[in-house]
């Protein structure tokens, strides 16, 4: 057999071998290798691909121990016909005419999620001189070195042998130990082990939560502003949804919850506004929901960034009733590509939730989820928390001051942590104009229209500040400022002459 070409890149992450092992399986399954001719010898291979003799030997025993080639003694190395088998073969046909007519999909489907309005953000936000995104983080505070030892650990003979087989729908022991004595105490929660479910996120916590307990003619109580993507959630199960306005103590427990069955809230940081309700409105909260005999959704995003020395206990602490369900994840603090979350809910709704996630997914990858237990129990999470609220704190300030020195015309509510700014300029201001030219200039904002649920409010944006390192916060608060006298004149009304 004639030597085929490989082309191995010394620039690449991937070693020479594991890149001559992939390209040559790859070869093999696409059946361009034939099957009665011997490879080219090792010393052959290596000559013709300028490596070492070894890094083609050391890629052919692979691929023959994860069966793609068999060994004939004194006639080398030859594609092993057994990884072909299966495979269906098709007979080369004339190319496929397309269909001249879509199908009428509107009346196939029951519903069309991809028409929501939601949060999008730019793939490549990290070639932006400003990303002053909420909810990315910065690559520079990630723990990458505690999280190798944990992901190196969590892949241990030990280890593979417990996460590799079937739990059907329960999670691991350690995880949720790590929660019940780690996590959860430090926002005043006490709860028992059966009390805890592992999630693909808070998102897919929420997702059970609402498919539990909403339905055609139940109502869901919800903030305005509020968080898109559970408005979106709970118009996949009902339409009737009630926005209660936030002020800058939260949403204010009023008659408007009467009539509701669940109630969706975010009192340590709320989204988007990033205010704090505080201790009596939470009491009343749970008042309402005792007499009206509703549920509520605690969703306690970024109460780990809290700034001030006692942060306000979790609403689901003052829970006397199990009412609350408890919602978490290590998003906003370890990483949110991770999508690994929890919530925390009375025994009965706990196995009801369980069961529905194993008919969605079973359980969420075992293999992270004991990844994420090494990383809690060693304690790194703890130092990873600190450093967070260090930083944050930090930049919060550089950018308050940065915002009162170049755009003293927008006004912020109060808060005290988190990692973004929710800002409200002037009546004329057009907050997605504004956007659209920040972006021009490498400059990343979020217009905050999308998350009003019944009414227009054009002159709102939100700023970011966990992606972007202290030096650039002032420099793009700076270049900002200089695009908003052209975002104010969109919304100006012509002069009569």
């Amino acid at each position: 057999m004639s030597a085929p070409l490989f082309h191995l890149d010394a620039s690449r992450q991937e070693s020479l071998q594991c890149q001559l092992r992939e390209q040559i399986a790859r070869a093999i399954l696409e059946g361009h290798l034939p099957l009665e001719e011997a490879l080219p010898s090792s010393r052959r291979l290596a000559r013709e691909l300028g490596v070492a003799r070894n890094t083609v030997m050391l890629a052919y025993e692979q691929l023959l121990d994860d069966g793609y080639l068999v060994a004939r003694e004194r006639s080398g190395y030859f594609v092993n016909p057994g990884i072909l088998a299966g495979r269906v073969h098709n007979e080369p046909t004339a190319p496929p005419v397309p269909p001249t007519d879509e199908l009428a999909w509107d009346s196939l489907l029951t519903m069309t999620p991809s028409h929501q309005r939601t949060i999008t953000k730019p793939r490549d936000w990290l070639r932006y001189d400003y990303p002053f995104l909420y909810g990315q983080l910065d690559p520079a505070l990630f723990p990458t070195q505690h999280w190798r030892e944990c992901s190196r650990d969590s892949v241990s003979v030990p280890a593979i042998r417990y996460w590799s087989s079937d739990h059907l729908s329960e999670d691991d022991p350690l995880l949720i130990e790590q929660i019940h004595q780690r996590l959860l105490p430090r926002r005043g929660v006490w709860a028992r082990p059966e009390e805890i479910l592992i999630t693909v996120g808070a998102q897919q916590a929420l997702w059970i939560a609402a498919m539990l307990i909403l339905g055609p003619g139940r109502r869901l109580a919800m903030e305005n502003p509020g968080y898109v993507d559970m408005v979106n959630i709970a118009r996949t199960f009902t339409n009737d949804i009630t926005a209660i306005d936030v002020d800058d103590h939260g949403l204010l427990p009023d008659e408007r919850l009467q009539g509701c069955h669940l109630a969706y809230v975010t009192p340590s940081h709320q989204s988007p506004t990033g205010v704090t309700m505080p201790m009596e409105r939470r009491r009343m909260l749970l008042e309402r929901a005792s007499k009206g005999n509703f549920l509520i959704i605690e969703d306690d995003y970024e109460s780990e960034t809290n700034f001030v020395d006692n942060p306000t206990p979790a609403l689901k602490s003052l829970d006397n009733e199990g009412r609350v369900i408890y919602v978490g994840s290590l998003s906003k603090t370890l990483a949110p590509g991770l999508r690994l979350g929890y919530m925390v809910a009375p025994p009965a709704l706990i196995r009801e939730a369980r069961a529905l996630r194993r008919l969605m997914l079973r359980h969420p990858a075992t293999n992270n989820q004991r990844a994420v237990a090494l990383f809690l129990d060693r304690g790194y999470h703890d130092a990873l928390l600190r450093q967070l609220r260090q930083t944050y704190q930090r930049r919060w300030l550089i950018m308050r001051e940065a915002l009162d020195k170049h755009i003293p015309e927008l006004r912020t509510r109060s808060t005290y942590g988190g990692s973004c700014f929710w800002l409200e300029g002037p009546e004329t201001l057009d907050a997605s104009r504004l956007c659209q030219l920040a972006r021009e200039h490498s400059i990343l904002i979020e217009p905050g229209d999308l998350h009003f649920l019944n009414d227009e409010r054009h002159n709102i944006f939100r700023m970011g500040f966990s992606a972007i390192d202290d030096a650039r916060i002032e420099p793009g608060i700076e270049r900002l400022a200089t695009l908003v006298p052209q975002a104010l004149e969109a919304h100006r009304e012509p002069i009569d002459s």
